[in-house]
């Protein structure tokens, strides 16, 4: 049964860009380094080093900088104090687009406190500038003669490359671009494009055995001990040693998360609960994670005795430190895991930890981030909307940002990514965000934040091999106020299989590494360690430069999907339907065969079943056939399109208001009593409903339990009866004639049935079942 269509307005669209892919001549091929994005032309300067430049100021010295026009644009480059031979090394591009002038104008002035002055200038005809073709090496740089106003030559020489190239060339991540002229200086490094890496996560397998010689401070009672472990901002601690002596025994495991380069160490601290729930400390010791053993498989590591440090009190003198106490641990950093940084449901990366144990790539995948169209106001700027678009994608630890354009509605940015695939049961997010760290909004006084303005997955194992995808993916966003489609982003796929045959067996492979399934984690244990794991990634990114943002990290994450809300429980009520949707269709198919709607039908039927039954032999050959018609018959209509977000399928067209403000609520709450009041009655209706349909499952299988417990004692009596007659029955009479008489009656006429139950059902209707004992 097909779903019902998205709107228009939140459906994907097929689009026909002109990437370098669909070129068919060999000169455009070789003009095409990244042949998934639209070719764009970019005028580029390379301002290197100036000498000899005459000295302005009283001293003789000056404070030289460049300005280098194109008609209305103009970038600028550092100035120095005085220096006459400075080095500036910058670049700056300007698009081909844009350009409305036939004369470059590079000008080197000397920084002064109240007019600038002009110390000389280069001036190019810009159709006499060469043209640079990637992989060819960098246009070298060449000496030129400063010139006055006048044209006639004067002291000083300035070193340039000039060239014209596309955004495939190495300068282009860096330079200053032409349509960000409005940036101010100290804020251009938020709109570069960059690469990120995520830091390498490892579980930290942490089992406290036992302690020795403790020496509680009272020793007239047994002291309740236990051990508290810290690493970082995680804090975990075991249970009150069933021991109550001065060696207690815990043997448990605890488990964290951390990031290389280990910075913080292990701090163990062995404490005694006091009357009144106070806690004393008895002991402590500190262990670097530099020291710890890795492991790569399940083989436990050596245990090792530490020393226990006595713990000093703030009023107390430090004395020398002895060592009364001992702890017994085994520490390990376990490498044969993955650490779940993401949703599970949406993973873009499964290798393990340590190096050793991955295996080879068995593809590539490339993504060419063309451009975004219909975009709307995230922010106001001098009385007017305005957004200042970028993208992020994430796949595996690569992450990459492309540039931002600044106050555009229908931003290109025409960047094309690779990643290396490993497993082709991932998924790729690509997130639109709007930056709030330029003209003014940056780290100083604690700036904006980027907002949101929509996310893109895409599975690989949805995409055919070596074949490009471009679509248009609506960017929606669920606000307080409902779902809004903020745009659309135009994106080019293709996903490259190196061998056919890895990637086939990589389907009987398990989906985690081997570590999961031998030494398996509890679901709350990967809950707990999922959600540190995240804060440690958005942590590290965050203190990148320029900083991937906390807010934009946890957006890529799914960090909130752990949490509860009304709309996504929906949802996942109405995916379960859909799938039981096939098997409910299959039952009215069937009961109208047994009641004979289509005569014609349910004789084929009868035919089948003898058939089946006289020759058993034919029934899981039958099965798998009708599989694989019905397979080569849904071929016709397999999609052609990547999947993307559904509006529908998310429940997000039909949500009740108050549920979309209980969605946006804080965790914990910060609405009013009666509004908390109102949702928990209505949650706690809900949850009586879903209790009710526990109860009945539980009591039906209670019921088949009593078959034989003899709880009923006249009902397990004639089920041991009838147990008897049939195993007699059974045993002279042939299979396949009690499959054909069993057959035959259920599919008898209606003519042959009655309207009441029948009485099988009756009997076990009737059955006790535990219910009653309930309170």
């Amino acid at each position: 049964m097909q779903k019902p269509p998205q709107p228009l307005d939140f459906a994907l669209r097929e689009t026909s860009p002109n990437i370098g892919a669909g070129a068919v001549t060999p000169a455009d091929k070789l003009a095409c380094t990244y042949d998934l994005v639209e070719q764009m032309q970019y005028l580029y300067v390379r301002v290197v080093k100036a000498k000899e430049l005459p000295g302005k100021d009283v001293t003789g010295s000056c404070n030289p900088y460049v300005e280098v026009k194109l008609g209305n644009y103009k970038g600028v480059t550092r100035h120095f104090e005085k220096k006459s031979n400075p080095e500036w090394n910058q670049v700056f591009a300007f698009s081909k687009e844009r350009i409305q002038a036939s004369i470059l104008e590079v000008v080197v002035k000397d920084k002064d406190v109240v007019l600038d002055d002009f110390m000389g200038r280069f001036i190019c005809d810009i159709n006499e500038i060469p043209k640079r073709v990637p992989p060819d090496s960098p246009l070298a740089p060449q000496w030129y003669r400063l010139e006055d106003r006048r044209g006639e030559k004067v002291k000083g020489e300035i070193m340039l490359a000039i060239w014209m190239g596309t955004q495939a060339d190495e300068a282009f991540p860096d330079a200053w671009h032409s349509d960000a002229a409005a940036v101010a200086g100290h804020t251009v490094s938020h709109i570069r494009s960059k690469v990120y890496l995520s830091p390498k996560l490892w579980y930290v397998r942490v089992n406290v055995i036992e302690a020795q010689d403790l020496i509680p401070s009272d020793k007239s009672r047994y002291p309740e001990v236990f051990v508290k472990t810290i690493l970082g901002n995680q804090a975990l601690r075991t249970r009150i040693s069933q021991s109550k002596s001065v060696n207690p025994v815990w043997n448990e495991d605890l488990m964290f998360v951390v990031a290389e380069p280990f910075e913080e160490p292990l701090i163990f601290t062995v404490e005694d609960r006091l009357p009144g729930n106070k806690d004393e400390v008895i002991g402590r010791c500190m262990i670097s994670l530099q020291t710890v053993q890795r492991r790569l498989d399940h083989k436990p590591v050596n245990t090792r005795w530490h020393n226990l440090e006595k713990h000093i009190g703030e009023g107390e003198q430090k004395k020398e430190i002895k060592f009364a106490s001992r702890i017994h641990l085994r520490i390990c950093l376990d490498g044969g895991y993955h650490v779940l940084d993401e949703s599970t449901h949406h993973s873009s990366n499964l290798r393990p930890t340590a190096k050793q144990l991955w295996k080879s790539s068995i593809g590539i995948f490339e993504l060419g981030i063309l451009s975004a169209q219909g975009l709307i106001p995230v922010k106001s700027r001098d009385g007017r909307g305005s957004t200042d678009a970028y993208c992020v994608a994430k796949y595996g630890q690569k992450w990459v940002r492309t540039r931002t354009i600044v106050d555009s509605f229908s931003p290109r940015w025409n960047e094309q990514y690779t990643w290396e695939v490993f497993d082709i049961c991932t998924v790729i997010t690509i997130g639109v965000f709007d930056n709030g760290h330029i003209h003014g909004g940056g780290d100083k006084g604690g700036g904006g934040k980027d907002s949101r303005i929509g996310k893109v997955r895409i599975r690989l194992s949805t995409l055919e091999a070596d074949r490009i995808y471009t679509h248009s993916y609506p960017l929606l966003v669920l606000h307080p106020s409902g779902v809004k489609k903020m745009g659309e982003v135009q994106l080019a796929v293709r996903f490259t299989s190196s061998s056919l045959i890895n990637m086939l067996h990589m389907y009987s492979q398990p989906l985690l590494p081997k570590m999961h399934y031998v030494h398996p984690l509890s679901v709350i244990q990967l809950d707990g360690l999922r959600h540190q794991a995240m804060q440690i990634v958005s942590m590290r990114l965050s203190r990148a430069e320029p900083p991937l943002r906390r807010e934009v990290v946890e957006f890529m994450l799914d960090v909130d999907s752990h949490m509860w809300n009304m709309r996504r429980s929906k949802a996942n009520f109405f995916r379960i339907m859909g799938v039981l949707r096939g098997l409910i269709v299959v039952g009215k198919w069937f009961d109208q065969i047994c009641h004979w709607k289509n005569p014609l039908t349910t004789i084929l039927i009868h035919i089948l079943f003898i058939i089946l039954v006289l020759y058993p032999e034919l029934i899981l050959p039958t099965i798998f056939l009708y599989l694989f018609i019905i397979g080569i018959w849904n071929y016709r209509w397999r999609p052609r399109h990547p999947p993307h977000m559904d509006i529908r399928l998310s429940y997000a067209d039909a949500i009740h208001p108050d549920e979309l403000d209980e969605e946006f609520d804080t965790f914990p709450t910060s609405k009013a009593t009666d509004i908390v009041r109102m949702r928990y009655d209505r949650l706690r209706s809900i949850a009586g409903r879903v209790q009710t349909v526990v109860g009945d499952l539980a009591t039906q299988g209670e019921r088949f339990q009593s078959l034989l417990s003899w709880r009923d004692p006249r009902a397990t009596t004639l089920f041991v009866t009838f147990c008897l007659v049939a195993a007699i029955v059974l045993y002279v009479t042939p299979f396949q004639v009690v499959a054909l008489l069993t057959g035959f009656y259920v599919l008898r006429h209606p003519r042959f049935r009655h309207k009441l139950p029948s009485v099988p059902l009756n009997f076990f209707r009737r059955l006790p079942a535990r219910s009653d004992s309930m309170l």
